[in-house]
């Protein structure tokens, strides 16, 4: 094997598979250094928002995964302990038609997408090896990364070092770009589910009951992945052997009709818990790196948005690297201004739906209510939830600002 590439992709999941397929199909030579032998369910990454698909599009990858049971979904229901049930059925929101071209959200199995993209990547030309470990980057002088691999040790010296290895990227450690963390609101755990065929297949539901917050995600054949969002003050939850069935419990819910076809069903998945909060680097790039995805920063999974954001970076930085000669960190200075707006946004509109619907108590539910009329009332006061779905750059920049918050919450 050549010790020489032009970039090597530190991470073989979402952002470094969907990379390394982008720039191996245009003739860059790739070489992907990833930890795990095998994709594993990661209670993540499992819904892209229809911005999202606008990008998977724009890479040249939607129609890799629609091949593989790529499952759109066509209504948003908002259900709640402060909406009458025939009221949210009524004001379903049709996602199918939100952003032209786009038949809705499409939902898929993390592990599945990964295996895809490997696949892809590898057809493309792209090297990928698997049982990475040890991994160290320099950038004095030419790139180089070295790493273990099946008890030998090697080096591979390239132009570029791309970190798409996750949150805890050992690439954004080395290279010392600092990381910024938002407290921590609240926690959220994500199960899949199957054998839920009473639900429907095109509906995803979101409302706050009680003590949680709860969402569902259909993936097609009576699967669905569902999460609840809970008070970080009772982290056991969840734990242990009885955690799978007390999740399935909470969704033995009044203001969801059919939420018994969800409690019933039984766990496809591990039940898995993590902190909410936001985190975002100001520069995700440096000599002779670049970072993509979660490794760049992380919006709360309380919108859905970690796949959609790492097919956004992907797109720019590949077309950043594919239409410039010089791969300079110059070239990625727009991706970072356009980052770190985006994120801004995006963290301003998962803020909000964590105090909407994930406090809890009469007084939050006292705010949902007044929330809830006023949305009736100004229905401008949607727009910062819709960016969740058209994307944080498809709305004006008031539904982004305090004072929205000011008039949605006061």
């Amino acid at each position: 094997m050549s010790d020489q590439f032009d970039i090597v992709i530190v991470g073989g999941g979402i952002g470094g598979g969907a990379l390394a397929t982008a720039l191996a199909r245009r003739g860059v030579s790739v070489l992907v250094l990833e930890k795990s032998t095998v994709y594993r369910d990661l209670v993540r990454g499992e819904w892209i928002a229809p911005w999202g698909v606008v990008e998977l599009k724009r890479i040249g990858l939607y129609e890799d995964l629609i091949a593989i049971g790529g499952h759109h979904l066509s209504k948003h229901i908002f259900y709640g302990d402060t909406i009458d049930p025939a009221e949210a059925e009524a004001n379903a929101l049709p996602i199918d038609a939100l952003v032209p071209g786009v038949p809705g959200p499409l939902c898929l199995g993390h592990p599945a997408m990964c295996n895809r993209l490997n696949e892809t990547a590898t057809a493309a030309g792209a090297t990928v090896l698997r049982g990475v470990t040890d991994v160290a980057i320099d950038t004095a002088g030419t790139p180089s990364v070295s790493y273990t691999r099946e008890g030998a040790q090697h080096t591979a010296r390239c132009r570029l070092i791309a970190g798409a290895d996750g949150r805890g990227s050992t690439v954004r450690r080395q290279a010392g770009i600092a990381l910024h963390r938002d407290p921590t609101h609240h926690l959220f755990s994500g199960m899949l589910i199957e054998g839920a065929d009473g639900w429907p297949a095109d509906v995803q539901a979101i409302g706050a009951e009680g003590d949680v917050h709860y969402l569902a995600f259909p993936q097609g054949n009576g699967r669905v992945r569902l999460y609840l969002g809970y008070a970080k003050e009772t982290p056991q939850r969840l734990a242990g052997e009885h955690g799978q069935q007390a999740f399935l419990d909470a969704f033995r819910l009044q203001s969801m009709p059919g939420s018994e076809h969800l409690a019933n069903a039984r766990p496809a998945g591990p039940c898995n818990s993590f902190p909410n909060e936001d985190t975002w680097t100001e520069r995700p790039y440096a000599a002779g790196i670049v970072l993509v995805g979660d490794a760049a920063g992380h919006n709360d999974p309380i919108i859905g948005q970690g796949l959609s954001i790492a097919y956004r970076d992907v797109r720019i930085v590949s077309e950043a690297l594919l239409e410039s000669g010089d791969w300079s960190p110059a070239i990625f200075e727009p991706y970072a201004e356009e980052r770190a707006e985006r994120m801004r946004r995006l963290r301003f509109a998962a803020q909000l739906q964590s105090t909407l619907h994930n406090e809890f108590g009469p007084q939050a539910v006292e705010r949902r209510r007044r929330a809830h009329e006023r949305q009736r009332q100004d229905q401008t006061l949607l727009l910062t939830q819709l960016a969740a779905i058209i994307g944080p750059d498809a709305l004006p920049p008031v539904a982004f600002e305090e004072a929205t918050r000011e008039r949605l919450l006061a």
